[in-house]
């Protein structure tokens, strides 16, 4: 007995390897964060806080290639590769209030900048 049963090209782990892109958006209205995957329609999570979101965000993405993979259902790579590193010099003064900033939200300065580009790429 033929079954119709679509193989995937890769794993899930072949998958979770890919640098999707994360999009962060506040939650004005109850506080936290709304995390999701533009090339992976409908892969969305929250967070309280932004020390949350890489292992949240991977979660998601993980049950998200699993249902898809078993459904069938044709999963787009990211179109375009990037190292997710950025090095870039600024004036000090715009370096220590972003430095204070993250401080008083009790997040790295990595996570603070990332957040922050994050809202103003998606206005």
């Amino acid at each position: 007995m033929k079954t119709n049963i679509k193989k995937p090209k890769k794993t899930i782990e072949d998958y979770m390897k890919l640098p999707y892109r994360m999009v962060i958006v506040p939650d004005e209205e109850e506080g936290g964060y709304t995390l999701y995957f533009p090339d992976l329609p409908g892969c969305v999570t929250c967070v309280e806080s932004l020390d949350e979101a890489k292992t949240m965000s991977e979660d998601a993405k993980r049950e998200w290639l699993m249902a898809a993979i078993e459904d069938g259902v044709d999963i787009k790579e990211p179109q375009e590769e990037y190292s997710g590193q950025l090095r870039l010099r600024m004036p000090k003064s715009l370096h220590r209030q972003l430095s204070r900033r993250a401080s008083e939200e009790g997040v790295s300065l990595n996570q603070y900048v990332v957040y922050e580009l994050g809202r103003a790429v998606t206005k």
